[in-house]
């Protein structure tokens, strides 16, 4: 017991397992486009004022997603991001957002107001 070895490997508690983070991690399904059911929504909570348009309700990894934003950003022509699974796109453009996804497959309609 002497080694320091030994004592670097003790701990007094461990609430989840033994430190393995792919037992506690979700598997992400990976549906195809025609599958989802995809809301359009303009939202301005949070933001300052500012309006931004929502899509969510994917459920697919984030690698398509980030590829499906750069498409949106470069339609729409302005900026946008992936936050908790969902793409946000500067400014309102719902019924823009709607038709690509559309020809993209996706079932997709706008939500809100």
């Amino acid at each position: 017991m002497s080694s320091s070895k030994s004592a670097d490997n003790r701990f007094v508690y461990r609430e989840f397992g033994n430190g393995n983070s792919a037992a506690t991690e979700r598997p992400i399904l990976e549906l195809p486009p025609q599958q989802q059911n995809l809301k359009v929504q303009a939202s301005r909570k949070g933001r300052k004022g500012k309006t931004v348009t929502v899509v969510s309700g994917f459920q697919t990894k984030p690698e398509t997603l980030a590829d499906l934003v750069k498409q949106l950003k470069t339609q729409c022509g302005t900026g946008g991001t992936v936050k908790d699974n969902e793409i946000e796109i500067q400014g309102d453009h719902k019924q823009k957002i709607l038709e690509i996804l559309t020809k993209l497959g996706y079932k997709a309609k706008i939500s809100g107001g």
